[in-house]
């Protein structure tokens, strides 16, 4: 499966107004991309973007009737970027949703929005593609659910092969919201995240529900078909499920009468032909009793998905982890013989399962935060993961994978214009084989880079560089050459290097 591959969840209707309420807010970070400032909007306090991510132009959209959360955008006209990223402080090993909302509203003078790449942390996650949405004036928005696997989380936008040169990348908002840990908690976060295909509210035929309803602000669709709709007559608690869907997701589902299969087509659309999570939710709607149960059984395209699944009006969730679909998917609810009233189901939840693309080694990211920092002016691309996608690694960086891990093996800004100093972090790329600097601004002192076993080529020249020359790099096994001229270091060679043979000092 390609990640690119991975479906939009679907559009919101642009004038789509959700009413405020006392509950708490979501925890995590809503960022209205070019807002000049703070904002609520329905309860929720939506910040600017500011201090998350460097670069990019701010627009305004004039709409009909826009809503403030589209009234801006923040867009990435430099062609030379590999990525634009995002870069959010999040707690590791923790659990998150990650909505990222566009309206494209014409914003550069064209007619039809841009289609580029967004990538979270080191992984392609998907092609962004809001044509036909932005068409018939409905916002376009994509959702993940990602582990943090570091103290920080990037989103970021790529141009691919299907960006003109003459169009941007461009996001109108971000929320990166903390979940519980139980939720869709039967994936292996470390290797997978999941991306959202569909999440309806079985019964309901108008209105997305989320905040307040939902905690987790995740957005419900309504869903309905030929056949009959019950409303439920008892009280559902969320946190009876795993995944805590909302009560009022709930209060409604597709039924049939007794002793009848019922057959839904969900969702709507044809699927990529992949593997998937799936999470269905049932409640029995009838007012509490010895009697309020209901017993059948569940298919998918044909394959047994629950047999005997038995239904009371505390609500059940049954799920696969790894399900393989593609095409219509159809959904088979079987009564058993002794069941006294037909199936019932109340919501579902289809998630494309995403492998991750690996990770760079935190030594390496670690050390490559650090280098940029020293930089003043480093390349536009230099946030998010240093090497992964490898197709969209920093400017000037190479990197090697090995086992599911990337390292740095070469530094390449010759000529960049580069100005700032050296990090000390420079010497903790032990995997790297070339640093070439040269041709740049950069001042200050030569930092250690004893422990640079693999080091072969250092190359510093054309520098305002002060202070000795390392004793220490005499030390490096496999150092070839080493050019450090018209710089302003001082005092002697050392006589290691000086004694060394087979390196091109200059």
């Amino acid at each position: 499966m390609s990640p690119a591959s991975a479906a939009s969840f679907a559009a919101t209707a642009l004038l789509l107004c959700v009413l405020a309420a006392s509950a708490p807010p979501p925890r995590g970070y809503y960022i209205n991309c070019g807002a000049p400032k703070e904002e609520n909007i329905d309860g929720i306090l939506w910040i600017p973007d500011e201090g998350f991510i460097n670069g990019g132009n701010v627009s305004q959209i004039h709409y009909p009737s826009i809503i403030p959360l589209l009234s801006t955008l923040r867009y990435f006209p430099d062609t030379r970027a590999k990525k634009n990223c995002f870069v959010i402080q999040v707690s590791k090993g923790s659990k998150y949703m990650v909505r990222t909302t566009y309206f494209y509203g014409g914003f550069d003078g064209g007619k039809e929005p841009p289609v580029f790449d967004q990538i979270i942390d080191g992984t392609k996650w998907s092609t962004v593609n809001t044509s036909q949405n932005y068409a018939t004036g409905l916002t376009s928005y994509y959702e993940i659910v990602v582990a943090a696997q570091q103290k920080t989380l990037s989103v970021c936008l790529a141009r691919n092969a299907n960006t003109t040169s003459e169009s941007s990348p461009f996001i109108s908002g971000l929320e990166v919201v903390i979940l519980e840990d139980s939720m869709y908690n039967s994936t292996n976060f470390l290797d997978y995240a999941l991306s959202t295909t569909a999440r309806h509210r079985f019964g309901h035929i108008s209105g997305v529900i989320s905040y307040p309803d939902d905690p987790f602000n995740r957005y419900w669709q309504p869903f309905a078909d030929s056949n009959p709709v019950v409303e439920t007559h008892s009280n559902i608690s969320s946190n009876d499920f795993w995944n805590f869907p909302p009560s009022a997701a709930l209060m409604k589902a597709l039924t049939t009468s007794r002793g009848k299969e019922l057959v839904i087509d969900w969702p709507p659309y044809a699927l990529p032909d992949t593997s998937y999570y799936m999470a269905l939710y049932f409640q029995d709607n009838r007012t509490p009793s010895p009697f309020s149960w209901r017993e059948f059984d569940v298919t998918v395209n044909g394959k047994t998905f629950y047999k005997g699944l038995n239904v009371s009006t505390k609500g059940v969730m049954v799920y696969g982890s790894q399900w393989p679909l593609s095409g219509q998917t159809k959904i088979t609810l079987t009564p058993a013989t002794s069941s006294p009233v037909g199936p019932v189901i109340n919501a579902g939840e289809i998630f494309q399962i995403v492998p991750l693309d690996g990770r760079t080694l935190t030594r390496d990211v670690v050390a490559m935060e650090d280098i940029a920092r020293s930089f003043e002016n480093p390349p536009p691309d230099w946030k998010g993961d240093p090497c992964l996608p490898k197709e969209n690694s920093w400017t000037g960086v190479t990197c090697d994978v090995n086992n599911g891990f990337a390292r740095v093996s070469i530094l390449d800004l010759t000529n960049h214009g580069i100005s700032g100093t050296l990090s000390d972090s420079m010497g903790n790329l032990t995997a790297v084989s070339k640093i070439w600097l040269s041709g740049n601004k950069l001042t200050g002192s030569i930092p250690e880079m004893g422990n640079l076993k693999e080091l072969t080529s250092l190359r510093l020249a054309d520098n305002q560089l002060t202070g000795s020359i390392p004793s220490s790099l005499a030390n490096l096994p496999k150092i070839k050459e080493i050019y450090l001229q018209n710089n302003k270091l001082s005092g002697p060679v050392p006589d290691g290097l000086k004694e060394r043979k087979g390196i091109d000092l200059q």
